[in-house]
This record gives structure tokens, sequence and C-alpha cells, in this order.
């Protein structure tokens, strides 16, 4: 339900890669607090979901069909956030593609897809959306690393890469974007139970909970929370931080 009393009351946030997974969380989470969401996402029929799903509860999203590497399309979802809500508070750059293999059997292409959608789409996304949110009184990008990205994990050459770079990015932009007032921050997830880890084999994430001192793996809710409170008012002096949320995975 949306509370009236929402730690994001009055803001617009776009979060794309929202119909699954941590997207998809962060959308509802960031709705429930008050925010109205445009849910971006390549997947139609599941980001429509999600905006049923935020508007049943009460709260205000819709939904916008965008490839993060097409910089038009990407314009044109930061032009519907301005439209319906009249500006961008907070970006949550979340879409991301796997596409594993090893060095030895990785393809260009599967190099170039995953560095396309998780680097420059970060690239395009804040690009577009930075003069509204520059206008705003709290803007926040918030970006989506990985564990993976400060720590490196075999056979993710490509998403590693992305990861890393992502944490560059953010770093940079924390520098550029603090006299504007905008604050850059990145979240690094451990291992998580999302669609993307459905491909991994049980045996395997045994394993990854029994390194991982919480003993679990992480919920998209877990991560969620955690974008929740960079983009919160109490988060207003935090800026370039990567936030690891893993259950000690790498201690």
């Amino acid at each position: 339900m949306s509370d009236s009393h929402g730690r994001l009351n009055d803001r617009t946030a776009i979060v794309t890669g929202a119909s699954r997974g941590i997207g998809r969380a962060t959308a509802l989470l960031f709705a429930g607090e008050g925010a109205s969401v445009v849910v971006a996402d390549v997947n139609t029929d599941d980001g429509t979901e999600v905006v049923e799903s935020i508007e049943s509860d009460g709260g205000t999203a819709s939904f916008v069909s965008v490839d993060v590497t097409d910089s038009e399309q990407v314009q044109a979802m930061v032009d519907h956030a301005i439209e319906m809500y009249g500006g961008v508070d907070i970006l949550v750059n979340n879409a991301g593609i796997t596409k594993d293999a090893t060095l030895k059997k990785m393809s260009e292409e599967a190099f170039d897809q995953v560095v396309d959608v998780n680097l420059k789409g970060v690239f395009n996304c804040t690009k577009a959306a930075l003069p509204a949110l520059t206008d705003s009184a709290h803007g926040r990008v918030l970006n989506a690393a990985s564990v993976v990205g400060l720590y490196g994990n075999f056979g993710q050459t490509n998403y590693v890469a992305t990861k890393s770079g992502v944490i560059g990015m953010t770093k940079t932009w924390a520098r550029e974007l603090g006299r504007d007032g905008v604050t850059v921050n990145a979240v690094a997830p451990g291992f998580i139970e999302t669609p993307m880890v459905d491909t991994v084999p049980d045996k395997v994430l045994e394993q990854l909970k029994g390194r991982t001192p919480l003993g679990r793996l992480g919920t998209s809710d877990d991560i969620a929370h955690a974008y929740l409170f960079l983009a919160s008012d109490e988060a207003s002096f935090i800026t370039g931080a990567v936030l690891s949320v893993d259950g000690g995975l790498v201690l």
C-alpha cells in the first residue's frame, strides 16, 4: 500500500530491468514508499504485470519498453518520465544480462552484447537522465554493480569487466555530479535468488551458501532495501560508495 509518510514521496524513479528479480522488487518497494515509478524493460508482459501490481496496491507506475543499448529509446524513456510525472529524481540502472563462458570459449559477440547492455546501457541511461536529475533537489543515480566486479569470477570475463566498469563510472560520476547535488552510488549484490541464477547447478549454489557467513543466498528484497536507503534523504551525504550486499561472502 502506498504510504502517506513514504520515504520517497513526490519523487519519480526510473528502474531499468524492472520486470523481474531485483528490478521488480525495487520498483514495488519504491512505489510502496510513495515514488512514481517508470518500470522500464524489454519484457513487456512481465513489466506490465509489475505496473498492475503497483497500481492494485494504490501506487503510481507506468511501463516503458526500452532497450538500454538504444540511445533513442532511452531518451524516449526519460521524456516519458518527465511528461508523466514532471521530472526524474532517481535512476536505478539495474538492467543487465549474462553470457558466461571461459575466455577460451567466449565469442566476440557474447563479449560485445554484455558490454553493450551492462556498461554502455548504464552510460546511455545516466546521460539521458542527467538534465532532469540535475534539476531535482534529490538527484540520485543507483548503479547495479556486483560482488564479482570487485573480486572477479571464473567464466565471466565479459560480465566482470562490465561490473568493474560500472564501479569506475560510479566513482567518476560522484566526483563530476556532486556540485549539482546529485549523488551516485552502486550496490554490489552477492549471489541472489533471481531468475539469473536459475541456470546455476544446485551443487554450485550449495557451495556458495557454504561460503557465505550468513549461510544463504540473498533475496531481491535484500538488494531493493539497499537501493531504498541510498535513494532516501538519510543517504544524502553518501556518494561514490559501493555497498556490498552479499551476506559476508567476500570477507
